[in-house]
C-alpha cells in the first residue's frame, strides 16, 4: 500500500512524494484522511524555515519525519475514517495530531473519535481550539474581566470566542484587517480596526503573529494587567517599549503554548483530557465560519508557498482528500 506525503524539501519549497506504507502492527490503526489543516501562523514559519536550531526540539510535531529546515513532514491537523484496526475504532472518523498525508497508522491511542454530530471539516479546528484553551487558561481570566485580543486569525478569534462565554466579561477583537470583521461578528465578538485609546483592560492576550501588535498590547493593558502572548516568532527578534509604562503599571508579560498544560491542571488534566475538551467546543456550527478556503490535496505545495508569503484574509485553509477506497 503506498501513502502520498507532503514534504518541505527546502525552506520555501514543498512537494508530494508517494512512499510504501508499512503493514500495520497490533495496537495500531489505519486512517484515510478526510481533511487536514493548515494551521497557518506555524506551518508559515516552519515552511519558510524560520525555526530557531534552539527550538528545533521543542516545535517537533507528534508525527514529525525529518528535521528542521528540511527535509521536513511537518503538520498537526488531521481528520480521516479508521478502516483497519479495534472494532471500537473502525469506521468511526477521528482527529489525529499527523501532518498532511491521505493514509498513514499510528498508535490506536493516537486518535480521538469525533463527537456526535460535529462534520469532519470542522474537526480541522480541533488543534488551535487546543491553544486557546491554554492561553484562557493561562491568562486566568475571571467572571467580570476586560478583555482584550489582539489578533483576529484563528487562534485569537477562537480566544475571543472562549473569553466572551465566560460570565460578565467584555470582549473586544482588534485586527488592522478589516476582512476579519464579519468573522468576528458571526461569533458574537466586537471587533475594531484601532485599538482602545484607554489603557484599562484586565487581560490582553496577542495572537496577531506580528511585533507591533505586541506593543499594541502593551499599551492596552491596565495597572497590574497581564499580557498573555500567545503568537511565536520562530526567529525574528522582536523590540519592546519596556521602558515606557511597562514599570509603573507593574505589569505582567508571559507565554502560553500549547505543547505544555498549564501547571494547575496537570495533576488531573492530559493532553488527551484537553483535545477531547477542544472537539466538544467545536460542536457550534458557527465555527464554520473560520474555515475560509479549501483546495485539494494535490494543490498543497502551491497553497503552502502562497499563505506563507502572501498575508491576504485566509483563516483556516482546509485541505480535501480523495474518496477513493485504500487499496
Amino acid at each position: 500500500m503506498d501513502a502520498h506525503q507532503f514534504w518541505i524539501r527546502a525552506p520555501g519549497h514543498g512537494e508530494i512524494v508517494r512512499v510504501a506504507l508499512p503493514p500495520r502492527q497490533d495496537g495500531e490503526v489505519l486512517v484515510r484522511s478526510l481533511y487536514s489543516g493548515i494551521s497557518r501562523g506555524t506551518e508559515s514559519l516552519v515552511f519558510r524555515g524560520e525555526v530557531p536550531p534552539s527550538q528545533a526540539q521543542a516545535m517537533r510535531a507528534p508525527f514529525q519525519e525529518g528535521e528542521f529546515p528540511g527535509p521536513v513532514k511537518y503538520g498537526y491537523c488531521s481528520v480521516g475514517e479508521v478502516v483497519e484496526g479495534p472494532d471500537t475504532l473502525v469506521g468511526h472518523v477521528v482527529f489525529c495530531l499527523y501532518p498532511h498525508q491521505d493514509i498513514y497508522t499510528v498508535p490506536a491511542t493516537a486518535v480521538t473519535p469525533l463527537p456526535d454530530g460535529l462534520p469532519a471539516g470542522r474537526a480541522v479546528l480541533a488543534a488551535n481550539m487546543e491553544t486557546a484553551i491554554n492561553a484562557v487558561w493561562d491568562a486566568r481570566i475571571q467572571a467580570g474581566d476586560r478583555v482584550v485580543v489582539v489578533g483576529a486569525g484563528v487562534v485569537g478569534l477562537l480566544i475571543g470566542w472562549l473569553c466572551r462565554q465566560i460570565p460578565g466579561t467584555d470582549v473586544t477583537v482588534v485586527d488592522i484587517n478589516p476582512s476579519r470583521a464579519p468573522v468576528a461578528l458571526e461569533l458574537d465578538l466586537p471587533f475594531l480596526i484601532d485599538p482602545p485609546r484607554a489603557a484599562d483592560a484586565d487581560v490582553v492576550i496577542h495572537a496577531s503573529g506580528q511585533p507591533l501588535g505586541l506593543r499594541s498590547a502593551l499599551a492596552l493593558a491596565g495597572v497590574e494587567a497581564t499580557i498573555v502572548e500567545v503568537s511565536w516568532f520562530g526567529s525574528r527578534s522582536v523590540s519592546l517599549p519596556l521602558g515606557e509604562a511597562f514599570h509603573s503599571r507593574r505589569l505582567t508579560l508571559r507565554s502560553s503554548q500549547v505543547g505544555r498544560l498549564n501547571p494547575e491542571r496537570t495533576p488531573r488534566w492530559t493532553p488527551a483530557r484537553r483535545i477531547r475538551l477542544a472537539l466538544d467546543l467545536l460542536l457550534d456550527g458557527r465555527l464554520d465560519s473560520l474555515v475560509t478556503g479549501e483546495s485539494d490535496f494535490e494543490e498543497l505545495p502551491a497553497v503552502m508557498a502562497r499563505l506563507s508569503l502572501v498575508p491576504g484574509d485566509t483563516l483556516c485553509r482546509r485541505i480535501r482528500y480523495g474518496r477513493s477506497p485504500v487499496g
